[in-house]
Protein backbone atom coordinates (compact mmCIF):
# COMPACT_ATOMS: atom_id res chain seq x y z
CA UNK A 1 0.00 0.00 0.00
CA UNK A 2 1.23 3.57 -0.49
CA UNK A 3 -0.54 6.76 0.69
CA UNK A 4 -0.05 10.26 -0.21
CA UNK A 5 -0.43 13.59 1.74
CA UNK A 6 0.85 17.49 1.50
CA UNK A 7 2.92 19.36 3.65
CA UNK A 8 2.78 18.48 7.61
CA UNK A 9 5.18 21.96 8.54
CA UNK A 10 6.50 19.60 11.42
CA UNK A 11 3.12 18.53 12.88
CA UNK A 12 2.46 14.50 11.61
CA UNK A 13 -0.20 14.61 13.73
CA UNK A 14 -3.06 14.11 11.01
CA UNK A 15 -0.86 10.33 10.74
CA UNK A 16 -2.60 9.43 14.18
CA UNK A 17 -4.44 6.18 14.70
CA UNK A 18 -7.61 8.10 15.22
CA UNK A 19 -7.44 10.46 11.66
CA UNK A 20 -5.28 7.42 9.79
CA UNK A 21 -7.16 4.07 10.93
CA UNK A 22 -5.71 2.34 7.70
CA UNK A 23 -2.66 1.87 9.24
CA UNK A 24 -3.94 -1.00 11.23
CA UNK A 25 -3.12 -2.57 8.47
CA UNK A 26 0.00 -1.43 7.18
CA UNK A 27 3.53 -3.52 7.61
CA UNK A 28 7.05 -1.61 7.14
CA UNK A 29 6.30 -2.71 3.62
CA UNK A 30 3.64 -0.16 3.14
CA UNK A 31 4.52 3.85 2.55
CA UNK A 32 3.34 7.18 3.32
CA UNK A 33 4.65 9.99 1.32
CA UNK A 34 4.62 13.69 2.45
CA UNK A 35 4.67 15.90 -0.15
CA UNK A 36 7.31 18.39 0.66
CA UNK A 37 7.18 20.77 3.73
CA UNK A 38 8.26 18.09 6.07
CA UNK A 39 9.19 20.43 8.52
CA UNK A 40 11.02 18.24 11.18
CA UNK A 41 14.71 18.96 10.04
CA UNK A 42 14.28 22.63 10.25
CA UNK A 43 16.25 23.52 13.91
CA UNK A 44 20.39 24.10 13.98
CA UNK A 45 20.51 20.20 15.39
CA UNK A 46 17.38 18.03 16.63
CA UNK A 47 15.63 19.55 19.70
CA UNK A 48 13.05 17.84 21.57
CA UNK A 49 10.09 18.64 19.91
CA UNK A 50 12.01 17.45 16.66
CA UNK A 51 12.81 14.23 18.35
CA UNK A 52 9.69 13.45 20.05
CA UNK A 53 7.47 13.48 16.96
CA UNK A 54 10.41 11.76 14.70
CA UNK A 55 10.68 9.32 17.02
CA UNK A 56 6.75 8.95 17.05
CA UNK A 57 6.60 8.60 13.23
CA UNK A 58 9.36 5.46 13.50
CA UNK A 59 7.09 3.89 16.03
CA UNK A 60 4.52 3.59 13.37
CA UNK A 61 3.88 0.71 11.83
CA UNK A 62 4.24 1.42 7.88
CA UNK A 63 7.56 3.85 6.87
CA UNK A 64 7.43 7.10 5.70
CA UNK A 65 9.15 8.97 3.28
CA UNK A 66 8.90 12.49 1.77
CA UNK A 67 10.43 14.87 -0.60
CA UNK A 68 11.51 18.03 0.65
CA UNK A 69 10.10 21.02 0.35
CA UNK A 70 11.01 25.02 0.43
CA UNK A 71 10.22 24.91 4.19
CA UNK A 72 13.10 22.60 5.25
CA UNK A 73 17.10 23.42 6.77
CA UNK A 74 19.09 22.29 4.12
CA UNK A 75 22.18 22.98 5.46
CA UNK A 76 21.74 20.15 7.58
CA UNK A 77 19.57 18.15 5.45
CA UNK A 78 22.22 18.38 2.90
CA UNK A 79 25.16 16.92 5.66
CA UNK A 80 23.24 14.00 6.79
CA UNK A 81 24.66 10.75 4.67
CA UNK A 82 23.62 10.01 1.60
CA UNK A 83 22.20 5.99 1.52
CA UNK A 84 21.24 3.92 -1.79
CA UNK A 85 17.62 2.54 -0.85
CA UNK A 86 14.92 0.93 -3.06
CA UNK A 87 17.31 2.07 -5.82
CA UNK A 88 17.54 5.57 -5.59
CA UNK A 89 19.40 7.81 -3.12
CA UNK A 90 18.00 9.25 0.22
CA UNK A 91 18.78 10.28 3.63
CA UNK A 92 17.56 8.57 6.54
CA UNK A 93 16.11 10.55 9.18
CA UNK A 94 15.63 7.60 11.20
CA UNK A 95 15.90 3.51 10.01
CA UNK A 96 11.64 4.22 8.63
CA UNK A 97 11.64 7.93 8.20
CA UNK A 98 13.19 8.49 5.13
CA UNK A 99 14.23 11.81 2.55
CA UNK A 100 13.94 10.78 -1.04
CA UNK A 101 16.40 12.99 -3.23
CA UNK A 102 15.91 15.03 -6.11
CA UNK A 103 15.84 13.11 -9.33
CA UNK A 104 15.62 9.89 -8.62
CA UNK A 105 13.68 6.49 -9.20
CA UNK A 106 12.12 4.59 -6.06
CA UNK A 107 10.64 1.28 -6.27
CA UNK A 108 7.74 1.50 -3.67
CA UNK A 109 5.49 -1.69 -2.93
CA UNK A 110 6.61 -2.79 -6.86
CA UNK A 111 5.76 0.65 -8.10
CA UNK A 112 8.16 2.76 -10.04
CA UNK A 113 7.98 6.24 -8.52
CA UNK A 114 9.93 9.95 -9.46
CA UNK A 115 11.18 12.08 -6.45
CA UNK A 116 11.66 15.98 -6.96
CA UNK A 117 11.38 18.33 -4.12
CA UNK A 118 11.90 21.69 -3.52
CA UNK A 119 9.59 25.15 -4.79
CA UNK A 120 10.10 28.46 -4.44
CA UNK A 121 8.88 30.39 -1.34
CA UNK A 122 6.00 32.88 -1.48
CA UNK A 123 6.22 34.18 1.62
CA UNK A 124 9.59 36.33 1.21
CA UNK A 125 9.29 39.70 -0.35
CA UNK A 126 10.54 41.28 2.91
CA UNK A 127 11.02 45.28 1.82
CA UNK A 128 11.50 44.29 -1.50
CA UNK A 129 9.84 46.57 -4.02
CA UNK A 130 7.94 44.79 -7.13
CA UNK A 131 10.42 45.46 -9.83
CA UNK A 132 13.35 43.89 -7.52
CA UNK A 133 11.09 41.01 -7.19
CA UNK A 134 10.19 40.48 -10.73
CA UNK A 135 14.07 40.41 -11.39
CA UNK A 136 14.61 38.23 -8.31
CA UNK A 137 12.31 36.42 -6.44
CA UNK A 138 14.40 36.38 -2.92
CA UNK A 139 15.08 40.11 -3.57
CA UNK A 140 13.10 40.36 0.16
CA UNK A 141 15.40 37.59 1.87
CA UNK A 142 17.14 39.23 4.88
CA UNK A 143 20.69 38.23 5.43
CA UNK A 144 22.65 38.35 8.51
CA UNK A 145 25.47 39.17 7.34
CA UNK A 146 24.05 42.48 5.45
CA UNK A 147 25.18 45.49 7.27
CA UNK A 148 21.64 46.49 7.21
CA UNK A 149 20.15 43.71 8.91
CA UNK A 150 19.10 44.90 12.28
CA UNK A 151 17.77 47.93 10.79
CA UNK A 152 15.39 45.76 7.83
CA UNK A 153 14.80 43.21 10.62
CA UNK A 154 13.70 46.45 13.38
CA UNK A 155 11.35 47.83 10.43
CA UNK A 156 9.66 44.75 9.45
CA UNK A 157 8.98 43.97 12.79
CA UNK A 158 7.59 47.61 12.65
CA UNK A 159 5.53 47.17 9.35
CA UNK A 160 4.45 43.67 10.55
CA UNK A 161 2.82 44.71 14.54
CA UNK A 162 -0.42 44.86 13.93
CA UNK A 163 -1.25 43.01 10.08
CA UNK A 164 1.72 40.89 8.46
CA UNK A 165 1.85 42.66 5.23
CA UNK A 166 5.29 42.37 4.87
CA UNK A 167 6.39 38.29 4.87
CA UNK A 168 9.95 37.98 5.66
CA UNK A 169 12.40 35.29 6.06
CA UNK A 170 16.25 35.33 7.59
CA UNK A 171 18.85 33.37 5.50
CA UNK A 172 20.14 30.17 6.82
CA UNK A 173 17.96 29.98 10.06
CA UNK A 174 13.91 30.21 8.12
CA UNK A 175 15.28 30.16 4.28
CA UNK A 176 17.89 28.59 2.70
CA UNK A 177 18.98 29.08 -1.37
CA UNK A 178 18.51 25.18 -1.74
CA UNK A 179 14.77 25.18 -2.21
CA UNK A 180 15.43 25.21 -5.92
CA UNK A 181 17.02 22.51 -7.60
CA UNK A 182 20.26 22.99 -9.08
CA UNK A 183 21.01 22.41 -12.27
CA UNK A 184 22.72 19.12 -11.79
CA UNK A 185 19.78 18.09 -9.89
CA UNK A 186 17.54 18.62 -12.43
CA UNK A 187 20.14 16.64 -14.92
CA UNK A 188 20.47 14.07 -12.59
CA UNK A 189 16.62 13.58 -12.79
CA UNK A 190 16.10 13.63 -16.57
CA UNK A 191 19.14 10.78 -16.97
CA UNK A 192 17.31 8.72 -14.34
CA UNK A 193 14.19 8.96 -16.50
CA UNK A 194 15.74 8.05 -19.22
CA UNK A 195 16.90 5.46 -18.10
CA UNK A 196 13.86 4.15 -16.67
CA UNK A 197 12.66 4.15 -20.27
CA UNK A 198 10.45 7.68 -19.68
CA UNK A 199 8.36 5.72 -17.55
CA UNK A 200 7.02 5.21 -13.75
CA UNK A 201 3.96 4.63 -12.17
CA UNK A 202 3.97 8.02 -9.90
CA UNK A 203 5.53 11.32 -9.43
CA UNK A 204 5.77 12.96 -6.15
CA UNK A 205 6.94 16.45 -6.14
CA UNK A 206 6.90 19.53 -3.82
CA UNK A 207 6.39 22.29 -6.30
CA UNK A 208 4.17 21.13 -9.68
CA UNK A 209 4.49 21.62 -13.84
CA UNK A 210 3.80 24.52 -14.67
CA UNK A 211 0.88 23.68 -16.85
CA UNK A 212 -1.03 22.01 -13.46
CA UNK A 213 -0.66 25.25 -11.62
CA UNK A 214 -1.58 27.41 -14.95
CA UNK A 215 -5.16 25.22 -14.85
CA UNK A 216 -5.27 25.25 -11.35
CA UNK A 217 -5.02 28.51 -9.90
CA UNK A 218 -4.35 30.62 -13.42
CA UNK A 219 -2.29 33.71 -12.72
CA UNK A 220 -1.91 33.68 -8.72
CA UNK A 221 1.09 32.03 -9.32
CA UNK A 222 3.66 32.32 -12.46
CA UNK A 223 5.38 29.64 -13.85
CA UNK A 224 9.33 29.72 -11.84
CA UNK A 225 12.58 27.59 -12.72
CA UNK A 226 11.14 25.08 -10.63
CA UNK A 227 7.53 23.93 -12.11
CA UNK A 228 9.19 24.91 -15.29
CA UNK A 229 11.22 22.13 -15.22
CA UNK A 230 8.56 19.50 -14.33
CA UNK A 231 6.53 20.77 -16.75
CA UNK A 232 10.03 19.72 -19.15
CA UNK A 233 9.38 16.12 -16.93
CA UNK A 234 5.85 16.09 -17.80
CA UNK A 235 6.70 16.64 -21.71
CA UNK A 236 9.40 13.79 -20.92
CA UNK A 237 6.97 11.52 -19.61
CA UNK A 238 4.54 10.70 -22.45
CA UNK A 239 3.72 7.59 -23.79
CA UNK A 240 3.50 7.23 -28.43
CA UNK A 241 0.08 8.63 -27.96
CA UNK A 242 1.54 11.69 -26.11
CA UNK A 243 -0.63 10.30 -22.78
CA UNK A 244 0.81 10.62 -19.30
CA UNK A 245 3.34 7.73 -18.87
CA UNK A 246 2.52 7.67 -15.11
CA UNK A 247 -0.87 6.61 -13.17
CA UNK A 248 -0.53 9.82 -11.14
CA UNK A 249 1.76 12.70 -10.45
CA UNK A 250 0.99 13.97 -6.67
CA UNK A 251 2.36 17.86 -5.13
CA UNK A 252 2.18 19.92 -2.17
CA UNK A 253 2.76 23.06 -1.80
CA UNK A 254 -0.40 25.13 -2.30
CA UNK A 255 -2.32 24.34 0.22
CA UNK A 256 -4.93 22.42 -1.38
CA UNK A 257 -6.81 19.51 -2.29
CA UNK A 258 -7.54 19.64 -5.40
CA UNK A 259 -7.57 16.98 -8.44
CA UNK A 260 -6.48 19.26 -11.73
CA UNK A 261 -6.55 16.36 -14.40
CA UNK A 262 -7.64 12.86 -14.09
CA UNK A 263 -3.77 11.98 -13.68
CA UNK A 264 -2.53 15.47 -11.90
CA UNK A 265 -3.66 16.06 -8.23
CA UNK A 266 -2.58 18.59 -5.51
CA UNK A 267 -2.36 16.99 -1.79
CA UNK A 268 -3.12 19.02 1.63
CA UNK A 269 -4.33 17.43 4.56
CA UNK A 270 -6.27 14.80 2.32
CA UNK A 271 -4.43 11.30 3.02
CA UNK A 272 -4.98 9.53 -0.16
CA UNK A 273 -4.31 5.76 -0.90
CA UNK A 274 -2.76 5.30 -4.57
CA UNK A 275 -1.41 2.13 -4.67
Amino acid sequence: MIFATGDIHSKPNRLSMEAFPEQKEMTRDDYVVILGDFGLVWTKEEDKYEKNWLDWLEDKSFTTVFVDGNHENFSRLNAMPVETWQGGSVHKIRPHVIHLMRGEVFTLDDAVCFAFGGAPSHDISGLAAAEELEQNYAAGILDPGDKDFDAKLSKLKKLNRYSYTHPYRIKGTEWWPEELASEEEKQNGIENLRKHGCKVDFVFSHEGPSSAVALGWGGSFRPNPQSQYLEEVRQLLRDQAFRPAYKAWLFGHYHENRRLTDREICLYEQITRIW
